[in-house]
């Protein structure tokens, strides 16, 4: 402006002691860039995922099924030790306690050193994917009220999967704001660390104390060398592998014989993992901590092996063609969980983020609006790889209830993202109109926009 005459100030809004005036801000530009990295490396497992699974669905339904069930059953192991299991089953206590490893790290390093340990930022997602668990279950409870059977499956449809809802959102959402991102990441986190919670003790069955206890004993001196030693870990990639892997594995082995599915082991020795690069450092500016270091090496093993592997061997289902598609879809498990993920989770998350809003006098951040926190609401609505597993837990692997639970996950994740397609990328086209005249703007002035040139 010219007139050297100040604009008046506007009135200071009333700020909540949790919130502040403000939604889903932008958050540091530190935090930005690494979930930035996150969500690329996430992306490509995505579509891994999406891949492995079609394979999987092909191959089950092709006049060669029965070489991919025989593949899939297969038993490999040591029975003695209680681990002579089958392929699928080793790809689902196995490999995806390398997922919940990365989600124990993730978690811990958002609430100890990312922008999440300050309750302000932390209540809203939390509290979101509350909201995001409690209704779907609820949908899938009332619909088979009926049948005490099939209410056994009602945390299926409570999961978002995040790298499959992150590669939609790569595709289509590449002009969105930063903050939508970075919500999402966080809303599926929370909501992983609620499904591990809700596995440990809803669906772990004839708990064996002795084994349990011994567990404590490798957790104990793995959790002590990588808080005493972490520098020399960070530095050192053959020591970790050499000294903490077989420690993590006998942990994990103990806690499968006790009876609590074996990734709740991963997530256990995630959290065991310090997160700041050293005890004098005294805060997260100090530099990346081993949990940072370890996120770097084991997400690419995660998001590109661990879970698509999973995938491929559990959402394989034997469809029967259009009768039995039609069957599997009449069935209240696969309704109940189609009318979660899509309508439930959506209700769920952006009811909560509306109530919280209206109660603290909270506004959203002011680079979006709130038909694009319902693209991504909506998005969420994409469960796999955590209801897959619940789906095999609440009612056996390859049992009908359980066929009949993939066919839903599937189809509910295939409308999740389709709905979310047609919200986002219609917003997201307006975003990089609205970033295209900023930037002819910020030509024109001679000023460059530093946050889009960032972002």
């Amino acid at each position: 402006m010219n007139s050297t005459t100040p604009s008046p100030t506007p009135p200071t809004p009333s700020r909540n002691k949790f919130f502040g005036s403000t939604v889903f801000s932008r958050g540091s530009y530190a935090e930005a860039l690494r979930i930035t990295e996150i969500l690329r490396k996430e992306t490509v497992g995505g579509a891994l995922l999406v891949a492995a699974a079609v394979i999987a669905l092909i191959w089950a339904n092709s006049p060669a099924s029965d070489s991919y069930f025989a593949l899939r059953d297969f038993k490999v192991g040591y029975e003695p030790w209680h681990l002579e299991l089958s392929l699928g089953a080793w790809a689902a206590d196995g490999l995806l306690a390398i997922f919940f490893f990365l989600v124990g790290l993730e978690l811990k390093r958002e609430f100890v050193a990312g922008d999440l340990r300050q309750i302000s930022k932390s209540i809203v997602p939390v509290a979101a994917a509350v909201g995001g668990v409690v209704v779907p279950a609820v949908i899938y409870a009332v619909v088979n009220l009926a049948s005490p059977e099939t209410l056994r499956g009602w945390a299926i449809p409570t999961a978002t999967d995040i790298a499959f809802a992150v590669a939609v959102l790569a595709i289509i959402g590449s002009h969105l704001p930063s903050a939508l991102r970075i919500f999402l990441l966080t809303l599926a986190v929370v909501d992983d660390l609620i499904a591990i919670t809700i596995i440990a003790f809803f669906y772990s069955s004839d708990i064996q104390a002795a084994p349990l206890l011994l567990a404590l004993i490798p957790l104990g001196i793995y959790t002590l060398l990588a808080q005493k030693y972490r520098r020399f870990f960070g530095r050192h990639a053959a020591a970790a592998w050499l000294i903490l892997l077989p420690l993590g594995a006998a942990t994990w082995a103990l806690v499968h014989a006790s009876g609590i599915h074996a990734t709740v082991a991963g997530v256990l020795l995630g959290f065991a993992i310090p997160v700041i690069r050293s005890q004098a450092s005294g805060g997260p500016e100090a530099g990346p901590g081993l949990a940072e270091i370890f996120e770097h090496r084991f997400r690419p093993i995660s998001a590109g092996v661990a879970v698509p592997i999973f995938a491929f061997f559990s959402a394989g289902v034997a469809v029967g063609g259009w009768e039995g598609l039609g069957s599997a879809l009449s069935d209240p498990v696969a309704l109940g969980i189609i009318l979660g993920l899509v309508l439930g989770k959506p209700i769920g998350i952006m009811g909560t983020t509306w109530i919280l809003t209206k109660a603290t006098r909270a506004s959203l951040d002011s680079s979006f609006k709130w038909i694009d926190v319902f693209g991504v609401a909506l998005l969420a609505g994409i469960g796999f790889t955590v209801s897959l597993l619940v789906a095999e837990l609440s009612f056996g692997h390859g049992s009908l209830h359980d066929d009949h639970a993939k066919v839903g996950i599937l189809a509910a994740s295939l409308i999740a993202a389709l709905l979310a397609t047609a919200v986002l990328r219609t917003r997201n086209r307006q975003y990089r109109v609205a970033e295209e005249l900023e930037r002819v703007d910020s030509d024109q002035d001679g000023v460059p926009d530093v946050y889009q040139e960032r972002a």
